[in-house]
């Protein structure tokens, strides 16, 4: 039996009670007080995640930016120093092997935040490839992440406006952490990244700012709203990025891995494109259920925002348009569904 590994912040999650479950190779907590209250806090005002399981990938060297231009899908020369940019990992099929953000921490030296359960094989890839003058090194166990996300998350975190996609060294509460202004909601926030050994009273601070401890599922329901793809589920080295809709990530006049033959497939056009639905009937879609016409959903659930049905699903090129008509095998019985403009749920303005 596989033994689970435990982020810093295991015994808080124990003390508050909350139900923990096995997630790529980790012990994490998937709920405290419910997942609508979570979510619901998340859009309202202040929810925090522990999302220390997350890889960190430091790479250094005179060629670093080399390297990861090579290999990462995005043009890496268009951010500086207190910069970030969400970018693809891709194969030579122009798959994606890991979606991730890259921080350009000085000149000569970056940091790779990755999904938990690629960690190890995005280490390795980055490794295999190394240019003289590079050094890729697994600092993951160094450090503790926590995602405090919502409309009150600056204000009660009592730090100043900065652009979406920057990052600044600042101390919170006695805790010096790198603030990154990103997150996985479609809500305003911040992730911060600090010392594996800060992490608990990194952790309690936030809590008494009046932030509210949130699981998995609250995560995943978010980011499904806002159509942020679920990499192994959503993306996987077997699609590629024009059909999941990514190709805004990609600098396609540059040479990374994939580069030629995603170029091939916008010249000519994907066979499937992944699609953001809701549901029209009662019913809540799941990962695997069918959709007419070949299609197969990619990830489900229900919406607390909308209180119905809500997936992405990768159906033929033609049905992927808004306002599209989808029917899909939800247990045995057909529903119909309609295929929506990204994102699935946005906050109404207020006048």
């Amino acid at each position: 039996m596989q033994t689970l590994l435990r982020t810093p912040l295991h015994a808080r999650h124990v003390a508050l009670g909350a139900r923990l479950v096995p997630f790529a190779g980790w012990e994490m907590p998937v709920q405290y007080d419910g997942v609508i209250a979570e979510h619901r806090a998340v859009r309202a005002d202040c929810g925090v995640f522990d999302v220390s399981h997350m890889g960190e990938l430091e790479v250094e060297g005179p060629r670093a930016a080399e390297l990861l231009q090579g290999l990462l899908s995005n043009d890496l020369e268009r951010i500086g120093p207190g910069e970030a940019q969400y970018t693809l990992l891709t194969n030579e099929r122009g798959g994606i092997v890991d979606d991730l953000i890259v921080y350009r921490l000085g000149t000569f030296r970056y940091l790779l935040i990755v999904n938990a359960s690629n960690r190890a094989e995005d280490f390795a890839w980055l490794r295999e490839r190394e240019l003289t003058g590079s050094d890729v090194r697994d600092v993951s166990d160094d450090y503790a992440l926590l995602a405090v996300q919502g409309p009150s998350s600056i204000e009660r975190l009592e730090l100043g406006q900065a652009r979406a996609f920057t990052f600044a060294e600042e101390r919170i509460d006695g805790v010096d952490c790198m603030v990154c202004r990103t997150g996985y909601t479609g809500e305003i926030g911040v992730e911060l990244l600090c010392a594996a050994e800060d992490a608990e009273a990194l952790w309690d601070a936030v809590l008494e700012r009046g932030a509210l401890p949130c699981g998995l599922a609250a995560r995943d329901t978010l980011r499904l709203e806002a159509c942020y793809p679920l990499h192994g589920h959503d993306i996987t080295p077997e699609t590629d990025a024009i059909a999941a809709g990514l190709g805004w990530a990609c600098a396609l006049d540059t040479a990374f891995t994939g580069a030629a033959e995603l170029r091939r497939i916008k010249a000519e056009g994907p066979d499937r494109r992944l699609a953001p639905f809701v549901l029209e009937e009662r019913g809540v879609p799941r990962e695997g259920m069918a959709i007419e016409g070949g299609g197969r959903v990619t990830s489900g659930t229900h919406s607390p925002m909308l209180d119905r049905g809500i997936g992405l699903g990768y159906v033929a090129a033609e049905q992927a348009a808004p306002g599209s008509e989808l029917s899909i095998d939800v247990r045995g019985r057909s529903r119909r569904a309609r295929v929506v403009p990204k994102p699935i749920y946005k906050r109404a303005r207020t006048a």
